[in-house]
């Protein structure tokens, strides 16, 4: 009992449910409680999203630095054009399907929305940011680049340092407070009638996604196969206790171990596992680009918000990049994606709960598919440098 009301996903369920009975039961004078949290967590949430981006990002990128040269770019660039795939198919999916799907939905928000049923805050209190988001991705890229060329530098040490500030910034405050941010999400709505039609939303798109996932795993597995000229369907199905690893611990560093045995189960070379498998751990996020771009799009329909191709583009190009300083923690890539939604597709606070919602609620899916993913990699990575070595 006590490990189950200390996983992050039953706290998000809980915290919806309880906020849907909030909302229609309770009093608007104690409903306002709650959104004046919100009112102040979301301008907490905003002045650190610059912080947690170059506390994660320059880390990252400063220790990519580190590797087996030829090696690490290959893997990296099949990781990233993995994860870019995703993106645009998600993209490409999701603006065929979405806008019929959700047609409905966006009538019922939008007459919920005209009644004027609304929650205001007792009080706010306004927390400027240090730096924009898009100051703060460029200063990380800049300083986590230029310490990627360097062996030894004091500042590296103390971007560590910083690093280590901004993940127990996460993992003691943000995270821990993220099921009562949502909880007065949900109380929010449910008060102004919106979350009925906002649950019938996740469903769909919940749906969705799922069946994305398992295309995208038998495309990866698909091309795997093909240059390796093995059975795909049985590579992947050896993949598989990795996959429900991932479901259960909901953490790429966590499946590490039976993702490596399961990789090397499939012929991958012990010296290519062992460095592939990690490194994709931390740059191979496929699943999550999938969930992040699917709700994101889905949230701006259901808010009549336009999007056009070249918006989503730019954002999955960005998005790529950014996640790869996602910490391995429950919801750490939507952290590291906030402050793009915000900068780049102008999510308002309200819609960055929601998408926190979703994206938790899909959490182990999106991870199971991340290191199912890695082994297709590995093998690929493999293939490449045998034929270099016999070449």
């Amino acid at each position: 009992m006590k490990h189950l009301f200390s996983n992050l996903l039953f706290k998000v369920f809980l915290a919806i449910v309880l906020g849907i009975v909030f909302g229609l039961y309770l009093p608007e004078s104690v409903n306002r409680i709650f959104t004046t949290f919100n009112a102040f967590f979301g301008q907490f949430l905003s002045f650190s999203i610059p912080l947690i981006i170059m506390g994660l990002i320059m880390p990252a990128i400063s220790d990519l630095g580190k590797g087996a040269g030829k090696l690490l770019l290959i893997t990296a660039a099949i990781a990233y054009g993995s994860t870019l795939f995703s993106g645009f198919m998600t993209y490409f999916t999701a603006s065929s399907i979405f806008p019929q799907l959700l047609e409905s939905h966006v009538n019922d928000v939008a007459q919920v929305t005209d009644s004027g049923r609304e929650l205001t805050p007792y009080f706010s209190i306004t927390i400027p940011p240090l730096l924009d988001v898009m100051t703060a991705l460029v200063f990380a890229f800049v300083v986590g680049l230029g310490l990627s060329f360097q062996e030894k530098s004091s500042l590296k040490l103390v971007v560590k340092d910083f690093e280590k500030i901004i993940m127990q910034l996460i993992e003691k405050v943000i995270v821990p407070l993220l099921p009562l941010f949502i909880l007065g999400i949900f109380a929010s709505m449910a008060f102004s009638g919106q979350v009925f039609s906002i649950l019938k939303v996740f469903v769909s798109i919940i749906g969705v996604i799922f069946a994305l996932h398992i295309l995208l795993l038998l495309l990866q597995y698909t091309i795997a196969g093909a240059l390796t000229k093995k059975n795909p369907i049985k590579l992947l199905a050896t993949m598989m206790p990795a996959y429900f690893t991932a479901l259960g611990t909901q953490s790429s560093a966590a499946t590490i171990p039976v993702t490596l045995e399961q990789t090397l189960k499939n012929g991958v070379s012990e010296k290519i596992a062992g460095f592939v498998i990690p490194l994709c751990a931390t740059i191979h996020l496929s699943g999550s680009i999938m969930k992040i771009t699917a709700c994101a799009m889905a949230l701006m329909i259901l808010q009549g918000i336009p999007f056009s191709f070249t918006l989503f583009a730019g954002f999955i190009f960005m998005l790529a990049i950014a996640m790869v300083a996602a910490p391995g923690v429950p919801g750490g890539a939507i952290m590291a994606a906030v402050g793009i939604l915000q900068s780049m597709l102008g999510f308002n606070e309200e819609m960055i709960g929601l998408m926190i919602a979703l994206y938790i609620a899909m959490d182990s899916f999106g991870t199971a598919c991340n290191v199912t993913g890695d082994g297709a990699i590995s093998l690929v990575v493999d293939k490449i440098t045998k034929e270099k070595l016999v070449a």
